[in-house]
């Protein structure tokens, strides 16, 4: 019986995880910027999370992503909670599917799927080949489950338990959460409740609560993606177990008449046990959001004072980029371009400094921040370059078609540095797997080109931001000193090598970091130049 159900609970796992990755694969690797583009507010943020949740078929997986577009300032807190809230409607889906019964069609679902992903070429048809045999696997699992969860009718134990959770609502309810804990999905939970209740091994009484525990253990996996996060990402994770938790409360109090409601629905629409399960996951979900959505800023204060702290925002859109400017004034939306890299050099002045911070002191979170601002100017130099392309679709003058191409360089020089101060971060993550052991002196020769490199960035900003033509060229200047240092101090690393003072690991990272920041030093004079040719 154990072997049974362990081995139709891992087939159910995995069909449900295959079956999102072929619709997530069909979609094309744009979820991240679905729920940017429509959570413009809380109510196309309940829209997202429906849509990504029924593309991922977990709203675990969902809710991590939003976690994670709130922890990289993608995503304000309010926006995230309607993602949350659509994410927990969009995994009653599953269990409609599940309340399908076509458990004896699971095995020639699985061989279609199967035939399209291994004698197929054409990709877009393999991935209708993972969504089939996926869906073929969930059904395969939920019967191995059911067929081994039979046996358990005849247990007196499990006979008491389930009278204990008919009495004992609470009980229910706690059975459900720490299941899916263990099991980590509540599709699954759920999956095998609409068995157990299929099979007349539990009353409606009792399996209601357990439906309602579900939703709470579910929002363990945003809580574990929540750890080591941003205050932001943190309250966000918060929000999905409030929301949860008060969801459940509010129907533990109305569990009479809301059991009444699915008997009612079930008489009127001649409904099959699972499916009943199924109507009743998506009333308390849906009910849930309509009770709950008009309290959203209620939820965002209540757990922003739960959670003390100020957060670090990195803003990863452009704020400056006005799409009607460009059809009125060019030399207006020239400066609007030019603003906005501004925003991206003092980014990566930050993650710059972080990566400092983080080769000295080795605090991930340093790491984790320097990596945000490095995708926040690769974000922004995708929005500039595009408004910049546009832009030169109109007319433009001798002198704004020369500031035009210069923004577009600049531009990509900034992006440049970024890719440079995340290798950076690269190396010092090998140099913590592989334990290698810098000596004093090449530590602060480093510090000393850290700080002559990230002054330099920082009077390269300056002149671009004030046309200042004489702090350019002191760029120019601070430039050459960079050059000179990085081959100083290789020739003295060289030389700790030979003594026996350094490791070749230890050679690597060392002449890899001083190679990035002479680069990054280059990118200034990049900018600095173009301040002069103006």
């Amino acid at each position: 019986m154990l072997f049974q159900f362990i081995g139709g609970l891992g087939i159910f796992l995995f069909g449900i995880k295959y079956m999102g990755d072929g619709l997530q694969n069909s979609a094309g690797d744009r979820l991240r910027e679905i729920l940017d583009k429509l959570t413009t507010n809380p109510f196309m943020g309940v829209l997202a999370g429906i849509f990504v949740t029924v593309l991922l078929q977990t709203s675990s997986g969902t809710t991590v992503l939003t976690v994670g577009l709130v922890n990289a300032g993608f995503m304000t807190l309010r926006q995230a909670i309607g993602v949350i809230m659509g994410a927990n409607i969009g995994t009653t889906v599953t269990s409609f599917i599940i309340g399908i019964d076509i458990g004896e069609y699971a095995l020639p679902i699985i061989a279609v799927g199967a035939i399209l992903i291994f004698f197929i070429k054409n990709q877009k048809w393999n991935y209708f080949g993972q969504i089939t045999f996926g869906f073929g696997a969930l059904f395969l699992g939920l019967e191995l489950m059911g067929d081994g969860m039979k046996p358990l009718r005849s247990l007196q134990a499990f006979q008491d338990l389930t009278v204990s959770m008919s009495d004992n609502p609470v009980l229910g309810v706690v059975i459900g959460t720490l299941f899916t804990v263990v099991v980590q999905s509540s599709s699954a939970t759920i999956g095998i409740l609409q068995e157990l209740y299929s099979q007349d091994m539990i009353d409606l009484t009792a399996a209601l609560p357990v439906l309602f525990g579900d939703n709470i253990g579910t929002t363990i996996t945003a809580i574990l993606a929540a750890i080591g996060t941003t205050v932001a990402a943190r309250r966000a994770a918060l929000t999905h177990v409030i929301f949860n938790l008060l969801g459940t409360a509010i129907f533990l109090i109305i569990l009479v008449p809301f059991r009444h409601y699915v008997e009612f629905l079930s008489n009127r629409l001649d409904l099959e046990p699972a499916m009943q399960i199924a109507f009743a996951h998506g009333t308390f979900n849906i009910a849930n959001v309509l009770i709950q959505f008009w309290f959203i800023g209620l939820l965002a204060l209540i757990v922003t004072k739960l959670i003390k702290g100020e957060d670090t925002l990195i803003e990863y859109k452009a704020k400056h980029l006005d799409e009607i400017v460009l059809e009125t004034s060019p030399a207006m939306a020239i400066n609007q371009a030019k603003q906005e890299i501004i925003r991206m050099a003092n980014y990566s002045q930050a993650g710059l400094k972080e990566a400092i911070t983080y080769l000295n002191e080795k605090d991930k979170k340093n790491s984790d921040l320097a990596l945000q601002y490095e995708e926040a100017i690769n974000n922004l130099d995708r929005q500039i370059t595009s408004y910049l392309i546009k832009l030169s679709a109109h007319p433009l003058t001798p002198q704004e078609s020369n500031e035009h191409s210069m923004l577009l360089d600049t531009s990509r020089d900034i992006e440049r540095i970024g890719d440079h101060m995340e290798n950076i971060i690269e190396l010092v993550d090998y140099q913590l797997r592989n334990n290698v052991r810098l000596t004093d002196t090449a530590k602060q020769d480093l510090d000393e080109m850290f700080a002559l490199t990230v002054s330099t960035v920082d009077k390269a900003v300056k002149a671009l931001e004030g046309n200042d033509v004489e702090l350019a060229k002191e760029v120019l200047s601070l430039e050459d000193k960079i050059d000179k240092m990085e081959r100083t101090l290789r020739k003295q690393h060289i030389m700790r090598m030979n003594e026996g003072q350094c490791d070749g690991n230890a050679g690597i990272v060392f002449v890899d970091i001083i190679s990035n920041l002479e680069r990054i030093g280059d990118h200034a004079v990049n900018i600095a130049e173009a301040v002069l040719e103006k």
